[in-house]
C-alpha cells in the first residue's frame, strides 16, 4: 500500500505530521467492519490481534476484499504496535509505503505482512506482534 501523499513534508514546517499520519492509519474501516460481524472487538490491543488470528477467513475467496483486507490487517498490526511499544512509531519509505520503525532503527513492512496474513493466515498477527515487542 503506497500512499503518496503522504510521502511530503509540510512546506511550511519541513516534517511530515506524526499524529496525523498515525491517525489516518489506523483507520482499518474495512477490517473493523469485518471484526465486528464476527464478534471481535478492536480495540489496539495485543489481545485483539490474537481474536484476529482465530476470525474465519471468509474473505479468502473475494480477490478484491483480500487486498484491502490484507492492507488494513497490515496498518491494525502496525497501529498496535506504535501504540504499546515504547519508541515504535510510523515512518514513510520515499514511495510512500508506511513502515514501521523501532527505536532501535529496524523496519518493519507491516502492509506485506497483513497481505500474507489475509491469504493464508501465516504469519499470525500476535505472532509477528510478540517478535516486535521483543526487540
Amino acid at each position: 500500500m503506497k500512499i503518496p501523499f503522504l510521502g511530503g513534508r509540510s512546506e511550511k514546517s519541513g516534517t511530515r505530521d506524526p499524529e496525523g499520519i498515525a491517525e489516518l492509519l489506523s483507520e482499518c474501516e474495512l477490517l473493523r467492519s469485518h471484526a465486528s460481524r464476527s464478534g471481535v472487538r478492536l480495540d489496539d490491543t495485543a489481545a485483539s490481534l490474537e481474536a484476529l488470528d482465530q476470525m474465519v477467513p471468509r474473505w479468502r475467496d473475494d480477490e478484491d476484499v483480500l487486498l484491502w483486507l490484507g492492507n488494513d490487517a497490515g496498518l491494525y498490526l502496525g497501529t498496535v504496535i506504535v501504540r504499546t511499544v515504547p519508541g515504535a512509531a510510523w515512518d514513510l519509505r520515499p514511495d510512500g509505503q508506511p513502515v514501521i520503525r523501532l527505536e532501535s532503527g529496524r523496519e518493519f513492512d507491516v502492509v506485506a505482512s497483513g497481505h500474507e496474513w489475509a491469504a493464508s493466515g501465516v504469519p499470525e498477527l500476535s505472532q509477528l506482534y510478540a517478535e516486535v515487542a521483543e526487540e
